[in-house]
């Protein structure tokens, strides 16, 4: 299928190149979906969004194509995976949600190949990382999961090379796991996040670096962003974090451009939207913002083809 990627037409339906932040929870779980188009920052909000109302699900995205958002917690974990579409923001169910009802964990996508969903919630904590083929969204499960079974995560990919998976808890930790995507093995990187930390969010630049951002360490929300360079996984921490010390944050990528953190728990709910600039890794903060105050969301984003 051939489209031109800035408000290109495919099979009739306009396609804009947009983060999305699905879910969450404000007074009570929502189902809202918020789509921000990269062209020029401005919000719309969904028509149809989730499936049901949850909390504390995760996204990846098969970049030009569709997101899916997977587990959460409604009344109880969920197993569910919801696909949207991005010709026409379409949204099915799969017929096969993930291997097991889970809720706090985290995604990561290979475009073109694969969406990963790693750790969370079950009834207790998991090393499990779900694999979803994009060919015909077939789910199967790694045989190494993650280094150790963590919620609270983060996900963040270099397209065509690795996903990132870092920190969660609990005991908090720092660790950075990696999965090659020519084989699915992991590794775990010598250096780790410059704090223990879970509740944080995670965005790519697809074959420059991964951004992991905010959260909570053991006695305070965070501001710090860190940021892995994929030529060497070498981290260094930004000098301008986010705009305030947030947990339960989510993130997106316009891949090649910038990084967009949205929402989270900082004094109180927010609805902030903080943008990193890749050229420079400048911050500025979107002079509108989610629809909603909310946390406990996830984000995935239509770049284009990576």
């Amino acid at each position: 299928m051939v489209s031109t990627w800035l408000n290109g037409l495919v099979s009739g339906f306009v396609v804009t190149p947009a983060a999305y932040f699905a879910g969450g929870i404000d007074s009570s779980n929502v189902d809202t979906v918020d789509k921000f188009a990269f062209s020029d920052d401005s919000r719309t909000t969904l028509a149809t969004g989730l499936s049901a109302a949850r909390r504390y699900l995760a996204g990846a995205a098969n970049s030009g194509t569709a997101a899916y958002f997977a587990g959460g917690y409604e009344a109880g974990p969920v197993a569910t995976v919801n696909k949207f579409a991005f010709a026409g923001d379409i949204r099915t169910t799969l017929a096969t949600g993930l291997s097991a009802a889970t809720y706090d964990n985290a995604g990561a996508a290979n475009s073109g190949t694969a969406a990963y969903f790693a750790g969370g919630v079950v009834s207790g904590r998991v090393t499990t990382v779900d694999k979803f083929a994009f060919s015909d969204d077939s789910r199967s499960t790694l045989g190494t999961g993650l280094s150790g079974a963590v919620n609270a995560l983060a996900g963040a990919a270099n397209s065509g090379t690795a996903a990132y998976f870092a920190g969660g808890g609990y005991p908090l930790v720092t660790t950075v796991d990696k999965f090659a995507f020519s084989d699915d093995g992991r590794t775990t990187l010598g250096t780790g996040l410059a704090t223990a930390t879970h509740r944080l969010a995670g965005a790519a630049n697809s074959g420059t670096a991964a951004y992991f951002a905010g959260g909570q360490d053991n006695s305070a929300n965070v501001d710090t962003v860190d940021k892995f360079a994929f030529s060497d996984d070498g981290r260094s921490t930004l000098g301008t974090g986010l705009s305030a010390a947030t947990q339960r944050l989510a993130g997106a990528a316009n891949s090649g451009t910038a990084a967009y953190i949205a929402g989270g728990i900082a004094s109180g709910n927010v609805a902030t939207v903080d943008k990193f600039a890749f050229s420079d890794d400048g911050r500025s903060t979107l002079g509108t913002g989610l629809s909603t105050v909310r946390y406990g969301m996830a984000g995935a984003a239509n770049s284009g083809t990576l």
